[in-house]
Formats: C-alpha cells, sequence, structure tokens
C-alpha cells in the first residue's frame, strides 16, 4: 500500500493529500549486481581448475607410457657417434639435435608399440610394470595414435636431416628405416620379443646402428670402427632388457612366448645379466691403460653395477629402471671421456 501524508498547512478546507512514492525495503537481503559476476567468475575459475588437472592427468599418462626412464639407451649412442666424428671435422648442433630427436622419437614409438601388443596378445596383467591399457590410462586408439605421431615426428626429423647431412641419402635411408622397422618388428608383426630375438636386435640397434647413424650423419661416409666404440653401451642397453625378460620369465611362460631367459633358466640368466653389465668395465679399464686415463671415466659408476647386481639375485621387481640409470650415468661419462680424448690416443 501507498503512504499519505496528511498537510494542515495548506489554505483549501480539504487537507492535502500527498502520496509517498517511497517504498517499503523488503526485509529479505537481495542479492547486489556486483555480486553475480563474482559467483560467475568462481565457477568460471573452478572449470578451468578442473580442466587444467584432467589435462596434466593426461599428459603424464601420455608420457608415462613412452617410458622415459630408458631414453638414455637411445640417446648415449647418438651422442658418442657425434663425439668420435667430432675427431673427424667440426660436428654440427643442428644435425646432432635432429639426430637425437629422430632416435628418441623412435625408441619412444617402439615402447608405446610394445605396450599396445603386449596388452593385445594377453601379456600385459595387473601385475605388469606397464600397465597403460590395463589399467585404462589410455585407450588403444590413445595409444595407436601417439605411436604414429612419434614415427611420424621420427621421419620429419630424418628428412630434415637428409638436408643438412652430407651423407648419401640412400645410406642414411638404409640405416634409418632399418632402425624404425625394428622397432616395430620387435613386438608387432613378426614380434621377435616374442620368439627369442628380441635381445639381439636390441643389441644392434641400440648401439652399432645409433652410433653409426650419428657418426654418417656428421660426417658423411660410414666408419665401421664405431662399432667397437658402440659395444660397452650395447651391452648395458641389453642388461636392461634382460633383467625385465628374467623377472617376467613366469608371466611370459604362462602366456606362451618365448625370451632368452626363459630359454637359459633362471641362474644362467642371472649369469648372463652380470655378464652384460661388467663386460663393459672390463673394456673402459683396458682402454684406460692402454690409451687414455680419459677412458676410464665410467668406471667410477662400477659401484652402482655390484649394488644392482647383488640386488638383482633377490628381487628383481625394480633392476629395469637402476640399470637405466646406470646406462645414463656410464654413457655420459663415456661420451665426455671420448670426447676429452685427443683422436691420437683413441683405440682405434
Amino acid at each position: 500500500m501507498e503512504n499519505v501524508e496528511i498537510k494542515n498547512g495548506c489554505t483549501s478546507s480539504q487537507p492535502e493529500i500527498v502520496k509517498n512514492t517511497s517504498q517499503k525495503k523488503d526485509p529479505t537481503p537481495s542479492t547486489s549486481s556486483s555480486s553475480r559476476p563474482k559467483t560467475s567468475f568462481s565457477l568460471t575459475s573452478n572449470s578451468w581448475k578442473s580442466m587444467k588437472l584432467m589435462l596434466g592427468d593426461k599428459i603424464s599418462a601420455y608420457v608415462f607410457a613412452l617410458r622415459p626412464w630408458s631414453f638414455s639407451a637411445s640417446l648415449t649412442p647418438v651422442f658418442l657417434g657425434c663425439a668420435l666424428a667430432h675427431k673427424v671435422q667440426p660436428a654440427s648442433l643442428i644435425a646432432l639435435f635432429l639426430t637425437a630427436l629422430s632416435a628418441l622419437s623412435v625408441h619412444a614409438a617402439g615402447n608405446v608399440v610394445n605396450t599396445y601388443f603386449d596388452y593385445v596378445k594377453g601379456i600385459d596383467s595387473k601385475k605388469s610394470d606397464d600397465r597403460t591399457l590395463v589399467d585404462k590410462i589410455l585407450s588403444k586408439d590413445e595409444v595407436v595414435t601417439l605411436g604414429a605421431l612419434l614415427y611420424l615426428i621420427g621421419c620429419a626429423s630424418f628428412v630434415l636431416l637428409t638436408m643438412l647431412s652430407p651423407a648419401r641419402f640412400e645410406h642414411l635411408a638404409l640405416v634409418f628405416f632399418g632402425g624404425m622397422s625394428s622397432s616395430f618388428l620387435y613386438t608387432g608383426g613378426v614380434g621377435f620379443k616374442y620368439i627369442g630375438l628380441g635381445d639381439v636386435l636390441i643389441i644392434i640397434i641400440f648401439g652399432p646402428i645409433s652410433v653409426l647413424f650419428s657418426y654418417m650423419v656428421q660426417t658423411g661416409h660410414i666408419q665401421w670402427s664405431t662399432i667397437i666404440y658402440a659395444l660397452p653401451l650395447a651391452l648395458n642397453a641389453e642388461a636392461i632388457l634382460h633383467s625385465n625378460n628374467t623377472r617376467d620369465m613366469e608371466s611370459d611362460k604362462q602366456v606362451g612366448i618365448v625370451t632368452l631367459a626363459i630359454l637359459l633358466g633362471r641362474s644362467a640368466s642371472e649369469v648372463l645379466f652380470a655378464f652384460f653389465l661388467f663386460i663393459p668395465y672390463i673394456m673402459f679399464a683396458v682402454w684406460c691403460l692402454k690409451y687414455s686415463l680419459w677412458l676410464g671415466l665410467p668406471l667410477l659408476t662400477i659401484s652402482e653395477a655390484f649394488k644392482i647386481e647383488k640386488h638383482f639375485r633377490v628381487d628383481k621387481l625394480l633392476i629395469p629402471k637402476w640399470t637405466a640409470r646406470l646406462n645414463f650415468y656410464l654413457g655420459f661419462l663415456y661420451v665426455f671421456g671420448c670426447a676429452l680424448t685427443s683422436s691420437s690416443k683413441l683405440p682405434l
């Protein structure tokens, strides 16, 4: 209702009635207009935070599927080949970057392919080290897409390398596509891993092939002596795989695949692991005494190797990752030692 006010001071005999246009205040507090955008902003902020968390989880899942802890096995041979090439002529940093990118992409793609086929063939389970597909961290389509993308990045890097490198295209293509097809055939297609030939493939790829390719990219020609330099890295990289296969012997037997560890048995596999682990140190010791003290730098990691070998006979669960970490330190010191050694004092 409207309030009325009677004024008696008017000249008319009738009292003047004046309407009071002011309204009664609503006892219920109204929401101010300034608070509405604040609520909207709060909702938007929370949604943005949720999106960032989801995106972060997805990126972490993709990175985990790549198994980055194993990347030293492909990167150290590339750096070694470049260090040896630098003794002949100045190395190109751009070519080194592209070589490392191509090797890393193919290696990561091979890891993803391994994840896919191990799951499809029923090898991976809840007890497996890699549970990317078992735990539905990524879908099969996402894993396939990731693998294809990585192979594409590797091929793109290779194309750029052919423009920079003085090496003949057919020589570069033979080595690169040989390595790329091997990374796929390790578990896909023929599946060398499942017929006891995976170890042979790893020794060839993560050693001689990678060092030879890196050296050829820089110098333009093939130097077969680089294979000898690659042996310590190849054997140490094989130690990573062999420790993994020895750990998974029982589960691999149940699904009917054959690995070198299964063929040899547990005791002989433990001896072979020690062989892969310590032969590189014997080579370093000989080179250190005969040629240059710098080539003995990797010997600084031998205590870690003894610790890994001792633990391997008791509990094999974390040995592959520990061996990969050793591979990184050993490889870095080896490359550094070769870089510091004059070309006249190198073994070959």
